[in-house]
């Protein structure tokens, strides 16, 4: 069974909107409820558990409620830091559970190839995270403001999440922490310090964070040309299909044809056609141009008779 773990409790004050910046509506949905379709949509997740602030847990689970298409969810209330979310919600997790994903609720362009990635190196290795490669050149940096190395770009990945892992490593991972009061940057982190070897499951770009109103426009951006994207696909598929009823159509009337016709009537058909020009010469002009000599006759014959 896969659980997912979804911290929701920061207030995004870098957003400066007032409000938790799960809230923020991304394509006409609020950003929490893409994350957790995201997932839902993954066949091999069972459970979703978000973390909320204690003073939006019942609000969101009304919410929640009346969304469809997601997976059965639990909301717990989360801590101050994202570490003591997680490890809040770690005790909401279903104790048949045995694989457990972490995934920021800003990150809502998780893409299902990425999740379900994730869990497969998750069950094989005991413990994976999503990353991309580093793009740009990283500078290690001195107290003093005085560059100290540049790393070799090609050893650098920006990590991002699902981060998934076995629930006895993450368990033993979490207990060591907090009886040692340490607090990671992420989940991984804390695995790392129990020296379990985390592997590297590569993403995609779009999975971006929303951190910042810039963060917001890109990913509206991207949404706007999926959404053309698919509809570009879809008039592509009618107009395939609608190809594919006219040619189903013409093969039984030609099928019609030659088997039902009487023989003769085929023949004079045959006869007519082979007399006609093609139909994108329209076959109207022909047959009036073969009627010319025949209404000249008539004319010739009422002049004659005056």
């Amino acid at each position: 069974m896969v659980s997912v773990i979804i911290p929701a409790a920061g207030q995004g004050k870098r957003m400066a909107s007032g409000v938790n910046k799960v809230f923020l509506e991304l394509g006409g949905k609020p950003m929490l409820v893409r994350t957790m379709l995201a997932f839902s949509a993954v066949s091999e997740v069972d459970e979703l558990v978000v973390a909320a602030a204690g003073n939006e847990v019942d609000f969101l689970r009304k919410v929640l409620d009346k969304v469809p298409g997601l997976k059965p969810f639990k909301v717990t209330a989360g801590g101050e830091e994202r570490q003591f979310s997680v490890a809040n919600a770690l005790q909401a997790v279903s104790p048949e559970a045995d694989i457990i994903l972490i995934h920021d609720a800003a990150r809502p362009l998780v893409s299902a190839a990425t999740i379900t990635a994730v869990i497969a190196e998750a069950r094989q290795s005991g413990a994976a995270i999503a990353a991309v490669r580093e793009k740009n050149t990283v500078k290690i940096v001195g107290e003093d403001g005085v560059v100290q190395a540049t790393p070799d770009r090609a050893t650098l990945w920006e990590v991002q999440t699902p981060q998934g892992f076995q629930r006895d490593i993450l368990l033993r991972a979490y207990l060591q922490a907090m009886q040692e009061g340490f607090v990671g940057t992420d989940d991984a982190s804390l695995v790392e310090r129990i020296k379990v070897p985390v592997r590297v499951v590569e993403s995609d770009y779009r999975n971006i964070k929303v951190t910042t109103p810039e963060d917001l426009l890109l990913m509206e951006a991207i949404l706007r040309r999926d959404i053309a994207a698919r509809a570009k696909q879809g008039v592509a598929d009618v107009k395939q299909g609608v190809q594919e009823a006219v040619d189903t159509l013409a093969e039984k009337a030609k099928s019609f044809f030659v088997h039902r016709w009487p023989i003769g009537c085929r023949k004079q058909w045959t006869r007519w056609r082979k007399k006609q020009k093609p139909f994108v010469n329209g076959w109207r002009t022909s047959l009036k141009s073969d009627r010319i000599p025949v209404i000249e006759k008539r004319r010739q014959k009422i002049r004659s008779r005056r």
